[in-house]
């Protein structure tokens, strides 16, 4: 992997994490959905600002993923973006104090593992 490649991997990850975070702070600020709201709901997701950025983000994550896949391989592509799942848990831990248990973080290191392996080069 070239290093505009691996950039616009790292575009992509970045990208789509910031989106997850925009996107939790914008659900955080609806509250719970209960079939008595649901319209209201529906509105609010269109007008509630964090959502609108989070739902940004994930479309700069799309169009960075979309020149990685002009360049490389779905095969090395598909699974590195995986690593946008190890730093929603770090996020999930650092910024939303969400806890992470042994189980979840031997997964992570599987996920890990496993990007390095598949993008590793001889």
């Amino acid at each position: 992997m070239s290093l505009q490649e691996f950039f616009l991997l790292l575009m992509s990850v970045i990208a789509s994490v910031a989106g997850q975070f925009f996107l939790k702070l914008g659900a955080l600020k609806l509250g719970s959905l209960n079939p008595g709201n649901t319209v209201s709901q529906i509105l609010s997701i269109a007008t509630t600002p964090e959502l609108l950025a989070g739902l940004s983000c994930y479309g700069l994550g799309a169009l960075a993923y979309i020149l990685l896949l002009t360049r490389v391989n779905l095969s090395i592509a598909g699974p590195s973006v995986s690593l946008v799942y190890v730093f929603s848990v770090l996020m999930g831990y650092f910024i939303f104090r969400e806890p992470i248990p042994m189980t979840r973080l031997v997964g992570l290191s599987f996920i890990v593992s496993g990007v390095i392996l598949v993008i590793w080069q001889k």
